[in-house]
């Protein structure tokens, strides 16, 4: 039996701020400077993956402490 694959976990902007403590306007700064891919809905609003706002969030921390 074939199992599908989950879906990635998508966050919006406020959703990422809110996990780093900055406004979601940091967080659109973030991926045009290419810290984050950001993938656009349909209808144009950014959504970024949850495993790679996890991962910049392990560093993010480090590098601040």
């Amino acid at each position: 039996m074939n199992r599908i694959p989950e879906a990635e976990v998508l966050l919006t902007p406020r959703e990422v701020a809110g996990l780093f403590g900055v406004d979601p306007k940091t967080v659109t700064r973030w991926a045009k400077a290419g810290k984050l891919t950001s993938i656009r809905t349909l209808g144009g609003h950014r959504r970024y993956r949850k495993s790679e706002v996890d991962d910049l969030r392990a560093n993010y921390f480090k590098s601040n402490n």
